[in-house]
């Protein structure tokens, strides 16, 4: 589950993390209301208008109806309502989006950090996740931080550093200091930098985060470190035990297709394909997803309906795969193990009644538990369905219906 930058900085800020203040806005209004919060608090006329949606390179980005870029510095309140006007309710599209867009309904209007001071300001890039090939987290991070990393990794992936931590023994105090050595930090920013990895490392596991991205990690002229944006992820698995997280939830970020399946308990993906997949199973489902590819078809999601699946659930299922236009055929591979093909012929053949005449053909492929009585249900209910028995039979007649 992804979080917005100023629901994170909220969690950071629980595990004293130095955090960019700032105020999530859904107005111009409040906007400039909290650009004369900043500007009292700060003494500065300086503040950034940042773009709320769950995606990367927002600073690069552009709003479609406006030109304007996902991120902007405004030095006066006549600024601030410009930008925000022409950020709000506009779709950013980002490197990371694609050519759809997201829309945005909130914005962030946060604290300048660029003031003036002893030392040099310098941006790092830092963040946290798991290797699974070692089975334990890693910090990565790099002297090169800002809105260029990505390049910096393709290009000179000698300025990315790594450092495991053992999941038995948690961030070490030697791994904080050599972190904050390998950026070239002294003095108080040395300092800081070890008490900032600690702290977040902390804050990584104690939300149960699937990542958590700072960049730019930056350091100011008076040598404070602070987190100036965040990208955090929380693991799914683990929200039984964050009712509080869970409830950060913004489901206008995520397809509504896969929202809806989520309430039947599905486990759904859209893809951009033109042949609807049902199946039981990952493992299966992406073997036929395989299977549909190497019969020139293209798959247009990701559907497995669990062992548990009934005649509801599969109906659920049936109905989201045909809100796509784009699918042109549907495959139902289920093979029966946990869930009986009764169960699943008897779901397709409901949707049918209740959707009323579909026109695209159905590919159904039912073996194991009650496979017998499921060819019977679908011949006997007089549904347009062509029955295969082997995955390559159905890939093909599957080729055939979108050809």
């Amino acid at each position: 589950m992804n979080l917005h930058e100023y629901q994170a900085k909220e969690l950071l800020k629980k595990y004293n993390v130095p955090v960019q203040e700032g105020f999530a806005c859904s107005t111009v209004h409040e906007a400039e209301e909290a650009y004369r919060q900043i500007k009292t608090t700060y003494g500065s006329p300086f503040a950034v208008v940042k773009a709320q949606i769950h995606a990367g390179g927002r600073g690069k980005g552009k709003i479609k109806e406006t030109g304007i870029n996902g991120v902007k510095v405004a030095k006066s309140l006549e600024e601030i309502t410009e930008f925000s006007s022409k950020i709000l309710n506009g779709t950013l599209v980002t490197i990371q989006t694609g050519e759809a867009g997201k829309v945005v309904n909130k914005i962030y209007v946060a604290q300048d950090m660029y003031y003036d001071g002893p030392t040099e300001r310098k941006e790092f890039y830092l963040s946290i996740l798991l290797d699974r090939a070692k089975g334990m987290n890693v910090i990565m991070y790099s002297t090169e931080g800002g809105m260029d990393i990505e390049e910096v990794a393709h290009n000179t992936p000698e300025k990315i550093f790594k450092e495991w931590v053992h999941p038995g023994g948690g961030l070490q105090g030697y791994q904080a200091r050599k972190i904050a050595f390998n950026l070239g930090l002294k003095g108080d920013a040395f300092k800081n930098m070890i008490k900032f990895v600690t702290n977040l490392y902390n804050a990584y596991v104690g939300v149960d985060a699937a990542m958590l991205e700072i960049n730019p990690l930056f350091k100011a002229a008076d040598d404070k470190i602070i987190a100036v944006d965040c990208k955090l992820s929380l693991d799914d698995n683990a929200l039984m035990r964050h009712s509080d997280l869970a409830a950060l939830r913004d489901v206008s970020e995520e397809d509504p297709t896969e929202v809806e399946a989520g309430k039947f308990n599905l486990n759904f993906v859209k893809l951009d394909g033109n042949v609807g997949c049902m199946v039981n199973g990952a493992g299966l489902a992406m073997a036929t997803m395989d299977m549909i590819q190497l019969s020139g078809g293209e798959p247009a999601n990701f559907l497995d309906v669990g062992g548990t699946a009934n005649a509801q659930t599969v109906e659920a299922g049936f109905r989201i795969i045909m809100k796509d236009p784009k699918v042109k055929a549907i495959l139902i591979n289920i093979f029966g193990g946990i869930v009986r093909c009764d169960r699943v012929a008897q779901g397709v053949i409901d949707a049918y009644k209740n959707m009323g005449n579909i026109e695209i053909p159905i590919i159904v492929r039912l073996q194991g538990t009650n496979a017998e009585e499921a060819k019977k249900l679908i011949d006997e209910s007089g549904l347009k369905v062509q029955s295969a028995i082997l995955l390559s039979e159905a890939a093909d007649l599957v080729n055939k219906a979108v050809a």
